[in-house]
């Protein structure tokens, strides 16, 4: 996992406390992080082109794709791109010939009618199998926060994020193994330990300092912030690494212990609910026993586990043990949209490129969408959670 790379998204405070399944006439309990079956695969050719995704409304934003695709095409150009191919069945070299394909369907294109002819006969059409088999995806979102935060440690800014213990193992993928001790590697310190006896106390691993614990976590779960220093000057860090602990949704937390309502769940109501109870934050923050750790970036990200920046409504994030990273997709669901100060829903069909991942998106029914940066877009992520499909694109061999 390379500088965003984000553990999970702002997802955290929703994943595993939504109800039944949308489908009225269906009452299955929809489980939205349900495994694969053994030996099945993520993605199934669409073979009726009426289920195809609606091309046309994706030709919108020509900009924002060009630079997606291109940050997509410049990881592929590096070597160690070719570790991660062949993956579930399909080759490095169709993938990035599925890149350029859509480039210059992007450049020839006049209309939105031309673009949508052009895809469908350049492009076979992949859709996720969802967590249901049937296709149904749950998308949520997550963005790159803002918050005021200091070098050093004050009265004010007492909160640290922390450096990349030397000590820490990850595999050649990036996944976290533990931490060395001697010879052997064992279990890395839980959040509550960090929090508690604090072992990296005199260590100087200390990168920035915020002014409450869940700014810091929160940071966590995005996995990169623009920090403002009290001078006003913006301070870049990013995703460094993470212990191997598994994730626990404080949002689940909340909704089991009767604080609020699942439906009522948002990042606004987790920030309201410890506004009024600060002496609930240490005890939900470190039932989460996984912890992330940071490194200063340029500023030019943030970026995704592909170690490129990603870009707004253009990245999504997803799981990589069961999807090609890097590669071209279309989603079509839902996202908020501000309007009158007020959130409301609005259709999405977009082309987006898979570019990231996390630890809370481990399955064929959870997608993510990067939504950008700031307060707004904290609002758009912490109410972004609707079904909608997940398609992958691939040029027609020939």
């Amino acid at each position: 996992m390379s500088p965003l790379c984000r553990f999970v998204f702002t997802a955290f405070f929703l994943v595993g406390v939504l109800g039944c399944s949308s489908d009225p006439s269906n009452s299955e309990v929809a489980d939205y992080s349900k495994p694969l079956p053994e030996g099945a695969r993520a993605l199934e050719l669409v073979t009726d082109p009426a289920q195809y995704p609606d091309f046309r409304a994706m030709w919108r934003d020509r900009t924002g794709i060009m630079r997606a695709l291109d940050n997509s095409l410049d990881y592929f150009s590096k070597p160690s791109s070719h570790n991660f191919y062949p993956s579930q069945g399909f080759t490095h070299e169709r993938v990035v010939a599925s890149l350029k394909e859509m480039r210059d369907i992007l450049g020839k294109s006049q209309s939105e009618q031309e673009f949508s002819g052009y895809c469908r006969l350049a492009f076979d059409v992949y859709r996720s199998v969802g967590w249901n088999g049937r296709g149904t995806v749950l998308f949520t979102a997550y963005y790159q926060p803002i918050f005021d935060g200091s070098l050093e440690a004050t009265g004010e800014y007492r909160h640290p994020l922390y450096r990349l213990p030397a000590d820490l193992v990850k595999a050649d993928d990036g996944t976290p193994l533990g931490r060395r001790s001697g010879e052997r590697i064992v279990s890395s310190w839980t959040r509550k330990e960090i929090d508690q006896d604090k072992p990296f106390v005199g260590q100087g691993l200390e990168l920035v300092w915020l002014k409450s614990a869940l700014d810091a976590f929160i940071i966590h779960v995005q996995g990169s912030a623009q920090i403002k220093l009290p001078d006003g000057s913006p301070h870049y860090i990013g995703y460094a690494g993470k212990t191997e602990h598994a994730y626990t949704s404080i949002g689940k937390e909340l909704v089991a212990d009767g604080k609020f309502k699942a439906e009522d769940l948002s990042l606004a109501r987790i920030r309201s609910y410890f506004a009024a109870h600060p002496q609930d934050v240490s005890e939900y923050l470190n039932r989460n026993e996984s912890f992330v750790f940071f490194t200063e970036t340029d500023g030019g990200g943030p970026y995704g586990s592909l170690g490129a920046p990603v870009t707004a409504y253009r990245t999504i994030a997803t799981d990589k043990s069961i999807f090609p990273r890097g590669a071209l997709c279309a989603i079509e669901t839902q996202v908020p949209q501000i309007v009158a100060g007020h959130l409301q829903p609005r259709d999405l069909s977009a082309l987006v490129f898979d570019q990231d991942t996390g630890g809370a998106i481990r399955s064929a029914g959870r997608c993510d969408l990067f939504v950008g940066t700031g307060d707004q877009a904290e609002q758009i992520a912490g109410h972004t959670k609707y079904e909608g499909e997940l398609f992958y694109l691939f040029v027609k061999e020939r």
